[in-house]
C-alpha cells in the first residue's frame, strides 16, 4: 500500500474534544465557536481580528522495534517530532445586513528537532497559507456562500460514511481529529430555508486530493517511486451535490445525492519500474440517507451510503498486474454508520460511532492469486468521552478508536487548562496497539507525548 494512503487510513477520523495540540493542524474551525451568531459590527473592521499564537512540543517516546513485514524490522527511538511555532488569524466581519465576510489564515515556524526542520537540511522552515476565506450574502429564505469552505454531510460525528465531501490532510499523530485535517476547497453553497426543512447545494470549483505524507513526518517511507500531485494538464474538474433536510419533533431525516472524485488519488507503476508514479482520480456517484433521534439526554445517528464506481481495493496503488493486486476496476459499495452521543450530565458527555463499509460482488472479474486490501465487512469504531470542570477552565477527554476485526487500537488522552482570558495550556497521551494486518502495524506500541502552551488575543 502506498504511504499516501497509510496517514489517511491509519490515524482515521478520531475526534479529539478541545484539544490544543490541534492547534498546530491548518484547522479551519478553530474559532468556530465564537462566531456562531455574526452580527452587524458598527466598530472598526479591525474588531473582526482573532489572533493566537501557540508553541507546541509533541514526540514519540517509546524505544522499542517493530516487524509490520516479514524480515523488516524498524527500531524506534525517543525523540522530538514536532518542535514549532504557530500563528492563527481569524477575521469575521458582518458588514452590513445580510452580508458576512470571514476567514483564516495560518503560518508555522518549524524548529530545530522538528520533523520538517530536518526535512528542510537542518535550516529553519516557515509555511503558512490561507484556509477559509468566503463572503456569504443571506436573504429572509436563502443565502448563497462563494469561497473557500467545507460542507460536511452525515450525523456519525466523526466517523461517518457521508462525509467524504472535502479532502484531508493527517501529517502526523498531533493531527488525530478530522475536523482538524479537513481542508477547504473553493465552492458555491446555497442553501434554501422552508418551514421545517431545507435545501442545501453545493458546487466545487477546484476539487483537491489528499496531499502526500510530509517528507520526514511520521507516515512518510522511502520508496523507490515519486509520488506526487494530480497533474491537470488543463481538465476542468468539477464536483456537485445537494441534501434534502427535514426537521420533526424530536428528530431529522435528510437525503443527498453528489457527483464527486474520491479524496485519495491512486498510483499506477511507473512503467521503467523506477521515478515518478502516475496520479489516477476517480470520480465516482454517491446517494444517501441520514437521520437521527433524540431520547432525553441521549441522541441516536444513522448515516446510510452508497457509492457507485469506487476503485475495489480502496488503496492508493494500482499496478500492471506484476503483483498480486488488483488493477484499477471499479465496484459499488455499501456503507452505514450509527452510534449515539449521551449527556451523563452538564459538563460530561459520551458518544459512539461505528462504520462498516462493503464493496459489493468485489471478487467478479479477479484472479484467485489478486489479493485486496480489504474484503468482506470492513470499518471502525470510535469512542469519546469528555469532562469539563472547575467552570469549564479544565477540559479532561478521552477517544479509543479501533477497527471491526480487532487489529488495532489507538487511545488518546488529553487535558486542557485555561489560565486566564489569553493564556492556555494543554497536554496529550497517544499510545498504539496493532497487529497485522492494520496499517498502524508500523507504529504498534508507539507512545506519544505533547504539550502547548496557546497565547489568545
Amino acid at each position: 500500500m502506498h504511504q499516501g494512503a497509510l496517514g489517511q487510513q491509519a490515524v482515521s477520523e478520531i475526534p479529539n474534544d478541545q484539544n490544543t495540540l490541534d492547534d498546530f493542524s491548518f484547522e479551519d474551525d478553530l474559532f468556530e465557536d465564537a462566531f456562531n451568531e455574526p452580527e452587524v459590527s458598527t466598530k472598526s473592521w479591525r474588531d473582526g481580528f482573532t489572533v493566537l499564537v501557540s508553541q507546541q512540543f509533541f514526540g514519540q517516546v517509546s524505544r522499542h522495534a517493530v516487524e509490520p513485514l516479514p524480515g523488516v524490522v524498524i527500531n524506534k527511538n525517543p525523540g522530538i517530532e514536532n518542535n514549532r511555532l504557530g500563528v492563527n488569524l481569524r477575521y469575521q466581519n458582518a458588514f452590513s445586513p445580510g452580508w458576512l465576510l470571514q476567514g483564516s489564515w495560518q503560518g508555522r515556524v518549524y524548529w530545530k528537532e522538528d520533523y520538517e526542520y530536518e526535512a528542510s537540511d537542518n535550516k529553519v522552515n516557515a509555511e503558512y497559507r490561507v484556509n477559509e476565506l468566503y463572503l456569504q450574502r443571506s436573504f429572509d429564505d436563502h443565502s448563497v456562500k462563494f469561497g473557500r469552505q467545507t460542507v460536511v454531510w452525515g450525523e456519525t460525528i466523526g466517523n461517518s460514511v457521508l462525509d467524504v465531501i472535502n479532502h484531508t490532510e493527517f501529517r502526523d499523530f498531533s493531527i488525530i481529529d478530522i475536523e482538524d485535517a479537513r481542508l477547504n476547497q473553493w465552492m458555491l453553497v446555497w442553501d434554501i430555508f422552508q418551514e421545517q426543512s431545507s435545501w442545501s447545494s453545493f458546487i466545487n470549483l477546484y476539487p483537491e486530493f489528499n496531499p502526500a505524507p510530509r517528507l520526514g513526518g511520521p507516515f512518510y517511507f522511502q520508496s523507490p517511486f515519486e509520488f506526487g500531485d494530480y497533474k491537470r494538464s488543463g481538465d476542468v474538474l468539477l464536483e456537485a451535490g445537494t441534501q434534502w433536510r427535514k426537521s420533526y419533533e424530536a428528530s431529522d431525516i435528510a437525503f443527498m445525492a453528489a457527483y464527486l472524485h474520491e479524496n485519495q488519488l491512486r498510483y499506477e507503476l511507473p512503467s521503467s519500474g523506477f521515478g515518478e508514479a502516475i496520479p489516477v482520480k476517480n470520480d465516482f456517484l454517491l446517494v444517501g440517507f441520514s437521520a437521527n433521534r433524540a431520547v432525553g439526554n441521549l441522541l441516536l445517528n444513522l448515516d446510510v451510503a452508497f457509492s457507485h464506481g469506487i476503485l475495489i481495493d480502496n488503496s492508493s496503488l494500482i499496478t500492471n498486474g506484476s503483483i498480486n493486486v488488483p488493477v484499477n476496476l471499479k465496484r459499488d459499495q455499501i456503507g452505514i454508520s450509527f452510534g449515539f452521543e449521551y449527556g451523563i450530565t452538564s459538563v460530561q458527555n459520551i458518544s459512539l460511532g461505528i462504520q462498516a463499509k462493503k464493496m459489493l460482488d468485489e471478487r467478479d472479474g479477479l484472479r484467485p492469486a489478486e489479493e485486496l486490501l480489504n474484503e468482506g465487512v470492513y470499518g471502525s469504531w470510535l469512542l469519546r468521552f469528555s469532562n469539563r470542570v472547575s467552570n469549564d477552565d479544565i477540559v479532561l477527554s478521552a477517544t479509543m478508536q479501533g477497527d471491526l476485526d480487532g487489529n488495532s487500537i489507538l487511545a488518546s488522552i488529553s487535558a486542557d487548562m485555561t489560565i486566564n482570558d489569553h493564556w492556555k495550556v494543554g497536554a496529550q497521551f497517544v499510545g498504539i496497539n496493532a497487529n497485522k494486518p492494520s496499517q498502524l502495524v508500523f507504529f504498534d506500541d508507539d507512545l506519544r507525548i505533547g504539550a502547548t502552551i496557546t497565547y489568545s488575543f
